[in-house]
Formats: structure tokens, C-alpha cells, sequence
């Protein structure tokens, strides 16, 4: 519901909870768990892939710095590709999509390389 709340200087606009769509809720919600997944296990990875799987420290970096430039990448074009495609459903569920399903690939694989390629 709107309410305005117009003042001498100029005309203010507020809205409430009820007007945000149900479908940016949802995005928002799952937009909120994948980052508290990712956050919970971001500092236990390093510890996993070096004492379960037996990887060397060096590949550890590696890892985090392909990782960190891939998101940067990702981050300077997908605003750009989203407003030349208009599709931004279609990108959210791209996006999301390979997260949810590569959160457990390290853990069913025997070696960090294994998880990389199937043997």
C-alpha cells in the first residue's frame, strides 16, 4: 500500500511489505541461504582439502584464485548481460543452478582431482 507523504520541498513516496512481489521474496530468500551455506563452509574448505584429500597448500591457492577471479569476471559482465538480454528469470536460475548442485562435489570424490574429473 502507498502512503504519500508529500512536504513543501518535494514529494516522498513509501511503500509496504505487502507491495514487494512474492517472487522477489522467494529470490531473496534463497539468494539468503545459499550465502549462509557458502559462508559456513568457505573457512572449513582449505582445512578439507588439505587433510582429507591431500592436496599441497599451493593447490589450495590455486583454487581460491580461480575461484576469486572467476566471480569477479562473472560479476563485471552479468549485469551488463542481463540488461542486453531481458531475461533476468532465466540468469537467476543459470546463476543458482550450478551452486546448488556443486556444494557437495568435494566430499564424494576420494581426491581433490578426482572431484575435478571422473576416473
Amino acid at each position: 500500500m502507498k502512503k504519500d507523504t508529500s512536504t513543501s520541498s518535494g514529494s516522498k513516496t513509501f511503500y509496504s511489505l505487502k507491495d514487494v512481489p512474492a517472487g522477489l521474496w522467494v529470490l531473496g530468500f534463497v539468494s539468503m541461504l545459499m550465502d549462509v551455506s557458502s559462508e559456513m563452509i568457505h573457512a572449513l574448505l582449505p582445512v578439507y582439502l588439505v587433510t582429507v584429500l591431500g592436496t599441497s597448500m599451493l593447490t589450495v591457492g590455486v583454487i581460491e584464485g580461480v575461484a576469486e577471479a572467476t566471480a569477479s569476471i562473472t560479476r563485471i559482465f552479468s549485469g551488463a548481460l542481463s540488461d542486453w538480454l531481458g531475461k533476468r528469470k532465466f540468469l537467476a536460475a543459470l546463476g543458482y543452478g550450478p551452486g546448488r548442485d556443486e556444494r557437495g562435489l568435494c566430499s564424494r570424490g576420494l581426491s581433490c582431482g578426482r572431484s575435478v574429473r571422473q576416473d
